[in-house]
């Protein structure tokens, strides 16, 4: 396996939560910086957060700061997006990305629909 697979996307109802997780195997995983992406239909691929190698530094989008959580678990090789307090506009299809460094990502997931009804 070469790519990051996503899982955990669905329906749920706006303030609800959802967590996603991303495993990426194949590689040293701690020696890989881990992200999430997200896109909306007729939009671009926009950031929305961000965890460096170790987990000791994290980064998020304005629009997600305060609801969602990025974290990782090196001995399950997996990462994971926590989403809480969820919106319409949360609506996309969730991707994770892998790279040695945050901001320069190597690996794409084939991604994962999060729809967030009103």
């Amino acid at each position: 396996q070469v790519q990051p697979v996503e899982s955990g996307g669905g329906l749920v109802q706006a303030g609800g939560s959802l967590r996603l997780s991303c495993t990426a195997s194949g590689r040293t995983f701690s020696t890989y910086a881990m992200g999430w992406f997200r896109q909306a239909p007729g939009k671009e691929r926009e950031f929305v957060a961000a965890i460096g190698r170790t987990g000791g530094i994290t980064y998020y989008a304005d629009s997600v700061k305060g609801r969602f959580t990025i974290s990782r678990d090196s001995a399950k090789n997996t990462v994971y997006l926590q989403m809480n307090s969820l919106k319409p506009e949360d609506t996309a299809v969730y991707s994770c990305a892998q790279g040695l460094r945050v901001g320069i990502w190597d690996y794409w997931g084939q991604g994962t629909q999060v729809t967030v009804s009103s």
